[in-house]
């Protein structure tokens, strides 16, 4: 699985920069102490997501992009809301039925030493404009939630507490294609 990343990220990387644009946010723990990055590269159709955090309990943890660009440690990351939906009412989880959610992402693991590396793709989000886009008037936020994601229980697949949290904000310099 993590040759198929670094392949895609391989072929990503010939797209030209025309296809769309960039963002990242800054993970920070419960503490508001710094745990990471997450960086996020327009594709023609979707996203690229890579994702280094670190100070993590071995293991699986889901890892979910939220309805709002809110991370609050004193809240628990609440302030992030639920799991990305556009399309409401839809259900979380690739197994639920009307799901899944386009905030829904894979599961990803912690390494024995704590860091998780990962990169992923969804086509269920833009860093364009229009209803699918990553910069709606509220923002979007990526989470690591402390377990595993059943990809069915509602609302956020047993998911577990909010470890690690980061607003998702545009790289300055690129400008994203407009999204149809």
């Amino acid at each position: 699985m993590r040759s198929l990343g670094i392949g895609l990220a391989a072929v990503l990387s010939l797209v030209p920069a025309a296809a769309g644009g960039t963002a990242s946010a800054r993970m920070v723990d419960a503490s508001g102490h710094a745990a990471g990055q997450a960086n996020f590269r327009a594709a023609p159709h979707g996203v690229l997501i890579e994702l280094e955090v670190k100070g993590l309990p071995p293991g699986p943890h889901a890892v979910l992009l939220h309805a709002k660009g809110a991370c609050d440690p004193k809240t628990g990351f609440a302030s992030a809301g639920p799991v990305f939906d556009f399309e409401l009412p839809r259900s979380h989880g690739y197994f639920a039925r009307g799901g899944p959610k386009p905030g829904d992402l894979p599961l990803q693991f912690a390494a024995s030493d704590g860091i998780l590396h990962a990169s992923f793709f969804t086509t269920a989000v833009s860093l364009g404009d229009g209803r699918r886009s990553l910069f709606g008037k509220e923002g979007v936020s990526i989470i690591v939630h402390a377990g595993s994601d059943d990809y069915q229980s509602q609302p956020d697949g047993h998911a577990g507490a909010r470890l690690v949290c980061g607003t998702i904000l545009k790289n300055p310099g690129k400008p994203t294609r407009k999204r149809k």
